[in-house]
């Protein structure tokens, strides 16, 4: 047996152990077919990613999983299309955080609720980044320098995010308001344009995903001033976060996570959790996200319903503070 074809039957056998039963039982238990939703359109890094987890799977369990791309409102096209399909193992859901715990503060009328979709484990984490461009002077270098020169110059002090609604519109937004800084947030269609007008000195500063950031850092284009995990990203070690730099309530880090629809059993989500901590756990799925500045983390249905619930307290706060509503 070559490495590959032995790496796969480890796998499966790692699956199998989980469950308490042989592999071809398990695989006869299987659906002959699965697909994972994802409410945005292909080439993205949700969507790579994706397709990597359902390669992953196919080749251990010897199941056809695709992804079904459901692009269209932010995202929630994907977990309208998922939540009423059946909680057999053949439809799974792949979504960032914000469609979950921010959307049903930010809509008055959503096409979903939370319990639409069962918890089954996280797949990657990601903080977004605070930077800024040539349009700042050099000799702005924290975040407190860059609040100062906002209030100095309140007709320059523009800030990109990619969309209103979106989690970095809210973590700039909530900045303005706790810092009384006059933030003139300013949403683009998605990253790349903003990250493009920032580059070329149109907007003062960017909230964005950190992955964003990073190349242009390491050639000195952009400056990143903070970010919002609760402690520092391994991939930007020195930029400090916005807690450190005084702003508690400014403490998030994006999640993608794996549902099930809603009416799934504890027993069913548990055993879909066990599939994908194998699959997430291959070296090569970790290195595949490290140019977008994530890392993998598998969870329990559990711990993910966990996260759901003090993310939305976090989330809810920020909507508070600013007041944005998304449908107003």
């Amino acid at each position: 047996m070559d490495r590959r074809l032995f790496t796969q039957a480890s796998l499966g056998a790692a699956i199998a152990s989980a469950f308490g039963f042989a592999n071809s039982a398990f695989a006869q238990a299987m659906p002959e077919q699965a697909r994972i939703v994802v409410g945005f359109p292909p080439g993205g890094p949700t969507d790579t990613f994706a397709r990597r987890i359902a390669q992953k799977v196919t080749g251990t369990l010897g199941t056809a999983v695709v992804v079904d791309n459901k692009p269209g409102a932010g995202g929630q096209f994907g977990i309208l299309n998922m939540k009423d399909s059946p909680a057999d193992g053949s439809v799974y859901l792949f979504t960032p955080a914000s469609m979950l715990i921010l959307f049903p503060h930010t809509f008055s009328k959503l096409g979903y609720k939370v319990d639409d979709v069962a918890p089954v484990s996280t797949g990657i984490y990601m903080p977004h980044g605070f930077g800024v461009g040539p349009a700042v002077p050099e000799s702005v270098k924290t975040l407190k320098e860059f609040i100062a020169w906002a209030k100095a110059n309140p007709d320059k002090s523009s800030v990109g995010n990619p969309g209103a609604g979106s989690m970095p519109h809210m973590l700039s937004a909530t900045l303005a308001k706790l810092s009384g800084a006059p933030l003139n947030n300013i949403p683009f269609q998605g990253s790349g344009p903003g990250i493009a007008q920032l580059l070329g000195g149109q907007i003062a500063a960017m909230s964005s995903p950190l992955g964003d950031y990073l190349p242009h850092v390491a050639t000195g284009k952009l400056r990143l001033l903070a970010m919002s995990g609760g402690t520092r990203s391994p991939f930007a070690p020195n930029v400090p976060t916005y807690k450190e730099q005084g702003f508690p309530d400014l403490v998030f880090r994006e999640w993608f996570g794996f549902f099930l629809p809603g009416k799934a059993t504890m027993a069913q989500r548990e055993k879909a959790a066990a599939i994908f901590k194998v699959a997430l756990a291959q070296p090569d799925v970790a290195e595949s996200v490290k140019q977008f500045a994530m890392e993998v983390v598998s969870s329990s249905p559990a711990q993910l319903a966990e996260q759901i619930k003090a993310d939305t307290i976090v989330a809810g706060k920020m909507v508070q503070i600013t007041g944005f509503k998304a449908d107003s």
